[in-house]
């Protein structure tokens, strides 16, 4: 990217104290080759260009995730049933920790068996078109559901969303109750939530909290970015209590 300065305003006195504009003109001659005016006070320009078009293809990323997301849904829940239905070990949800159960995206079907079971709170991470259970279903059985809609697949809860579902899941333990954490397949957006309740009120790293989860239900699977906020989790938390 070269930088070029362009002629000042008319009118706009002599010498080089008035304002400039800057001309940014990109190098490398691609097809997507762009030009970006900048008005700059005392030689000062504020950086943009780069920013932006990284935001942007993040933007683009996030909604085709999206839609392959949608497509798959269906169709990768029926393969998760009929893995239930014939494999013995394939659970729909694990107990991993004395007031956790970790499992898949439940069906109206389950919500008296996880009554049955003590469940009392419910975390759901998916987002509107994969939830099978309205929060009215779970309310007339006694069982609170904390929704905190999260894209799947690469995509982790943000930070905020964590400290939320870890906090309940600590107040329903506290009195003994026992919360069901979930997404689609009970893989990667709940197991990060579990983690980041595992470090911070069981004292376990990151490594080990995980390794964990994976005896308890040995298909869970993080992402990169899942795995990062776990970790930012636990530096900010291990920094708190310094």
């Amino acid at each position: 990217m070269r930088i070029e300065e362009l002629p000042g305003d008319a009118g706009g006195g002599g010498g080089g104290g008035g304002a400039g504009e800057l001309q940014l003109r990109r190098e490398d001659g691609g097809a997507d080759g762009c030009e970006l005016k900048l008005r700059g006070e005392d030689g000062v320009v504020a950086a943009a260009g780069e920013e932006e078009k990284g935001e942007g293809a993040g933007r683009v990323k996030r909604a085709a995730v999206g839609v392959g997301a949608r497509m798959l849904f269906y169709p990768t829940l029926v393969y998760n049933v009929v893995r239930n239905q014939c494999e013995s070990h394939f659970h729909w949800w694990d107990q991993v920790d004395e007031h956790v159960l970790l499992g898949a995206v439940p069906f109206p079907s389950d919500v008296l068996r996880l009554q049955k079971l003590g469940v009392c709170g419910v975390v759901t991470l998916n987002e509107s078109y994969e939830r099978l259970v309205s929060k009215s279903l779970y309310e007339a059985h006694g069982i609170e559901n904390l929704v905190l809609p999260t894209r799947d697949y690469l995509y982790a809860p943000s930070f905020d969303n964590l400290c939320k579902a870890a906090d309940f899941i600590h107040r329903n333990a506290s009195c003994g109750k026992l919360t069901y954490v979930h997404c689609k397949a009970g893989r990667g957006r709940s197991t990060t939530v579990v983690l980041c309740y595992l470090v911070q009120y069981k004292q376990m790293t990151p490594a080990g909290a995980f390794e964990h989860v994976r005896s308890c239900r040995p298909r869970v699977l993080l992402a990169s970015a899942q795995w990062k906020v776990c970790c930012r989790k636990t530096l900010l938390w291990s920094q708190s209590t310094q």
